[in-house]
């Protein structure tokens, strides 16, 4: 206050100092305002691409294996697709695992499919009321019932747990044509995921001595170090066919 008081010079040059530091007090909260605010507005407007994408891959899911429309309208209205946010997630371990900002209150469960807009991601393990994990593709505890799309023969896709951008498909046997480039997709043969779904494409294949199955090489569709947004697949006919498969397994 001494220093305000002391000459008109003093004054107008602190005066004019409090004025600068004011503007840029006031110029770096509304650059911080700002930056949330674009911040939220990129998060709902990734949100609702992912919310588009899922009514689109629904679509597709609708057109895979069958022709007549009625039963692309029932097909269809088994699948539905939640959206969640990736708030943690690994690439570099053996058994990777992902966290999800949806649990049981938005009706996720164990065992339920997680894609991306590229394709699959991995499957749920645990709940919370707010949150889930998932286990990733990349995590060698868990197999995926995959085929080759150009002719249907199916096998297992497992995680190499070395690179992340690659996984290994098993069980194609010696016989069947396989190609570099052949796009690799789920089966269907599970209450998980439906049938059709992208996994990646063939880079490599060979014969090991003394075995009848192709070890195959898969370049994973999913860049699994850039999921922000994916979706969580709800299948209304899950339990009926899990049930039905738990009598089968009994009866063996």
């Amino acid at each position: 206050m001494m220093i305000v008081k002391y000459n008109n010079y003093q004054r107008v040059k602190f005066m004019s100092s409090s004025n600068q530091l004011t503007g840029s007090i006031y110029d770096g909260y509304w650059g911080i305002a700002q930056y949330f605010s674009l911040k939220q507005l990129n998060d709902e407007l990734a949100e609702e691409n992912a919310k588009l994408r899922s009514e689109l891959m629904r679509e597709e899911l609708s057109k895979i294996g069958n022709d007549a429309p009625q039963q692309d309208s029932l097909y269809q209205q088994n699948f539905f697709f939640l959206t969640a946010k990736v708030i943690n997630n690994s690439v570099n371990r053996v058994h990777n695992y992902i966290l999800l900002n949806k649990g049981s209150r938005h009706g996720i469960k164990p065992d339920m499919g997680v894609v991306s807009s590229n394709g699959v991601v991995g499957v749920v393990t645990n709940v919370s009321k707010n949150y889930c994990t998932v286990i990733s593709l990349l995590n060698n505890r868990l197999k995926i019932s995959a085929k080759i799309k150009r002719n249907n023969y199916f096998g297992s896709l497992t995680w190499n747990g070395d690179d992340y951008r690659k996984a290994e498909l098993d069980e194609i046997p010696f016989h069947v044509d396989v190609a570099k480039g052949d796009t690799i997709v789920t089966s269907g043969y599970s209450a998980i995921f439906p049938e059709g779904l992208m996994l990646g494409t063939v880079s490599d294949y060979s014969l090991q001595g003394g075995s009848n199955f192709y070890k195959i090489t898969v370049n994973l569709s999913v860049d699994f170090k850039n999921l922000v947004y994916v979706d969580v697949i709800q299948n209304k006919t899950r339990d009926e066919i899990l049930k039905l498969e738990s009598t089968d397994e009994n009866d063996q």
